[in-house]
């Protein structure tokens, strides 16, 4: 599945236990479609000690998130959709509604 979603987007989840909150991407997995947003779908994990220093214990961290459950956040606009305009010799991502580039 492809997806125009890029590291430093902001996005709002349009589906699922997070509804309508926002974030910035952290990560991308193009392979697999899922991304990672800063702040979302926090799962708690086990965490073992690295060291005889270190303390183990139960941390939160980001889980995964598929890219069709996300819509990008134009300024102008909103939660909108990409598309694709070509500029010269270059490919620009712009908002569906207003036409800004993104």
């Amino acid at each position: 599945m492809q997806t125009r979603l890029k590291k430093g987007d902001q996005v709002r989840v349009i589906t699922g236990r997070d509804k309508g909150k926002q974030g910035r991407v952290l990560r991308v997995d193009h392979a697999k479609a899922r991304l990672i947003i800063e702040g979302l779908n926090m799962v708690k994990k086990t965490q073992r000690p690295k060291s005889r220093n270190d303390k183990g214990g139960i941390i939160e961290i980001e889980a995964p998130i598929t890219a069709s459950n996300l819509m990008i956040v134009c300024r102008k606009c909103g939660p909108t959709r990409i598309a694709v305009r070509l500029s010269g010799d270059r490919k620009n991502r712009v908002c569906r509604k207003c036409g800004e580039i993104l």
